[in-house]
């Protein structure tokens, strides 16, 4: 593609990726097909193709960027479909990215979304803040004066009781040992999650050692485009991860693990620290590298509709082997209509674009329910959170302990679980 990038801005480590990006693309149009944004709205604004258009002016010319193109950036919700369809192997990641950092640089936001945009850059990542937050949820609304009451409202609605600490198992006898990253929000409202992959794994001979001083992974602050917040947490973890001796890393959430996966991009410039982070990206494996399919015999064969994350499908690239665990271990797929399509979580998409996320939930939602699951599943945490609500949503992880002699995950245990003891044979 033609562009007018500058020597000066070629030379530039932050801005070159995204301008070979930009050159690379041929404006064919077949990421449209795949973008969720252009799929519900048919804006050609709000498909790839139009953004990337917005991105190489705004970073071609400099300056204040406009209101359209923030408006339509702020849109997208970094599920990276739009990789997957590209002839010309366009690294949208690398545009995107470079874009939410020029604007969080150079573009004055309103008030509201300044503030909205903080409290979730200066709460989410710190677990401890994260449970304050949750139990003071219920005083929300008086914040309503300075964040426009819409986004409040879809914040409060993603609030879950904070939850405390749970022991993770060991195995018998230890065959690896895992560094397992706390992660945030996941660590407050759900740590069942990594207590289930725990015992998962210490039935293989698997051990999760949590990685002491390690904190908020950054992607939160990543895609806010709040680099250098995001660059101090990457140093913290690699740095934790090298003071160690592991056999690999993990993390049970695959948002996290997807950018963990391309850490070495968040160091444009700095041989050193993209050479650590591009070790630390290749130690990184997620739980369903770790658990070879295994057939067992669950208390109940339920019917199961896998909801793959975006950042399993597109970063991490493990299609298919979610899938072959549960059908191993006794369960039925009821396969849905668009499946590749984003559920509208994608980090803090559903605070900032609470309209937006919740139409591609509903879309989602109308598909899987057609199957007439008994629970959802998929490996994220704010997949969960964003699909929970009626059908019980797991991660993999609590249903594979479930199924192997575990203990029967909360969700399945209510009055939105009375399917499980009315099975249908």
């Amino acid at each position: 593609m033609r562009n007018n990038f500058t020597p000066e801005q070629w030379a530039d480590p932050e801005l070159a990726p995204a301008a070979t990006q930009v050159r690379k693309c041929v404006h064919c149009g077949f990421c449209t097909a795949t973008c969720p944004t252009y799929v519900v709205l048919g804006d050609e604004r709000d498909s790839p193709r139009g953004r990337i258009q917005f991105m190489q002016k705004m970073l071609e010319e400099g300056g204040t960027p406009s209101d359209e193109a923030v408006h339509h950036i702020d849109r997208c919700l970094s599920c990276l479909n739009c990789r997957t369809t590209c002839p010309s192997s366009v690294d949208y990641a690398r545009l995107v990215d470079t874009s939410r950092a020029y604007i969080h640089e150079h573009y004055q936001r309103p008030l509201g979304d300044r503030v909205l945009r903080w409290i979730i850059a200066t709460v989410f990542p710190y677990p401890g803040r994260t449970k304050l937050a949750l139990l003071l949820a219920p005083l929300g609304r008086i914040a309503a004066f300075f964040v426009p009451m819409g986004r409040l409202e879809a914040m409060l609605k993603k609030a879950s009781p904070p939850r405390g600490p749970e022991r993770l198992a060991k195995p018998e006898k230890t065959l690896k040992r895992i560094a397992m990253l706390p992660g945030c929000v996941q660590k407050a409202v759900m740590p069942q999650i990594d207590a289930a992959a725990s015992r998962v794994l210490a039935r293989r001979g698997i051990e999760l050692v949590p990685l002491e001083g390690a904190g908020c992974c950054g992607a939160l602050s990543h895609h806010l485009g709040r680099e250098d917040e995001s660059r101090e947490f990457a140093k913290t973890l690699i740095s934790a991860w090298e003071a160690g001796c592991y056999d690999g890393i993990f993390i049970s959430a695959t948002g996290c693990g997807g950018y963990l996966k391309e850490l070495q991009h968040t160091f444009p410039g700095d041989p050193v620290w993209q050479a650590r982070a591009e070790k630390f990206a290749a130690a990184m494996i997620d739980f369903v590298e770790l658990v070879p399919p295994a057939s067992v015999t669950p208390p109940q064969v339920l019917r199961v509709a896998y909801h793959p994350p975006c950042s399993l499908q597109n970063s991490l690239k493990l299609n298919g082997k979610s899938e072959a665990l549960l059908a191993a271990a006794g369960f039925l797929l009821t396969p849905f209509g668009e499946s590749h399509i984003c559920c509208g979580s994608a980090g803090s998409y559903a605070i900032l674009q609470p309209e937006l996320s919740q139409t591609l939930r509903d879309r989602k939602l109308g598909h899987i329910n057609a199957g007439n699951p008994d629970v959802i599943v998929s490996g994220n945490i704010g997949c969960i959170q964003q699909l929970s609500g009626g059908v019980p949503v797991l991660h993999i992880a609590q249903l594979l302990d479930w199924a192997e002699g575990g203990p029967l995950p909360d969700v399945m245990k209510g009055a939105a679980a009375l399917v499980l003891s009315q099975h249908r044979a």
